[in-house]
């Protein structure tokens, strides 16, 4: 996931198409679908009639391991693969960073649950109701701190410190992208608060490269997916759109930079040891 709160806004019908295709072509019922990946009878039929909104990853990679087809494909990214083989032609790649470069911070809520003896619900819906606005740089984080202590009441609380009590890099990404920066120019591209990248540079949380550019939403005031951020991004490139690669755990923020004319690629962080591997193959 992404400090930004990134809508994985998936057309749960077509989703639930490519599920079924990917049944049928493997010469499977339903029934015996459900059997393969521990799954409930009637929950496949709902994922496939589009009435489960968001089935979860783990769901839909093992639907994909049955299947054999690719995670990507059933993820609405037929093109990815098809599109990196001519690989040479890349040039730029974009990292995301929560969900790719570190794990996702939601154990934060969970402390500040435990701290102040507020439900973690409320206080997760609270920080999404305004996330946004920090993100793009519209609501100044001390405000959006001083609005979270007196939900809390509290008399003060540092979102940032519990921020960065709660990630921490995803094993193999560092290496990856140093990887990666012996051979192409790599950027970050991220929905997040004032000052967290620089703040995670410091700390060594996230590598420290000489990056061709750093997009952050905060600072050019646009959020993934919304096209202005993409644009602005790939200006700061020099380089073609289809010679950009855009690497994120978010359907939307992917289907959004594929319509930019970007090759993508998604970033699986509960299994990040095969993700690292594809985009590895991808890039030779």
């Amino acid at each position: 996931m992404n400090m930004g709160g990134d809508t994985e806004a998936v057309d749960e019908v077509s989703l639930g198409k490519r599920l079924q295709q990917a049944r049928q072509s493997a010469g499977l019922t339903q029934q015996q679908l459900a059997q393969a990946t521990d799954l409930s009878y009637s929950t496949l039929a709902k994922i496939e009639r589009g009435a489960i909104k968001t089935p979860s990853v783990f769901t839909i990679q093992r639907i994909a391991q049955v299947t054999k087809v690719s995670l990507d494909e059933l993820m609405g990214l037929p093109h990815a693969a098809k599109s990196l083989q001519q690989k040479s032609s890349l040039k730029f790649i974009y990292f995301d960073i929560n969900g790719c470069l570190v794990r996702f911070f939601h154990k934060a809520f969970s402390v500040l649950a435990e701290e102040t003896g507020v439900p973690n619900d409320r206080i997760e819906t609270l920080f999404w109701h305004y996330n946004d606005a920090v993100c793009r740089g519209e609501m100044k984080l001390s405000d959006f701190n001083d609005i979270l202590a007196k939900t809390l009441g509290v008399s003060s609380v540092d979102w940032t410190d519990y921020y960065l009590g709660a990630i921490e890099p995803i094993d193999g990404m560092k290496e990856l992208l140093e990887w990666t920066a012996e051979r192409y120019q790599v950027g970050l591209l991220s929905n997040i608060m004032p000052g967290f990248i620089q703040i995670m540079i410091d700390k060594g949380v996230i590598p420290h490269l000489d990056y061709a550019a750093v997009v952050d939403s905060s600072e050019v005031g646009a959020i993934k997916p919304e096209s202005k951020i993409y644009e602005i991004a790939q200006g700061l490139t020099g380089v073609l759109p289809e010679e950009i690669l855009f690497i994120d755990d978010s359907r939307a923020n992917l289907m959004a930079a594929e319509k930019c004319g970007w090759k993508v690629m998604w970033f699986d962080d509960y299994y990040p040891e095969e993700s690292i591997k594809r985009i590895k193959n991808a890039l030779g």
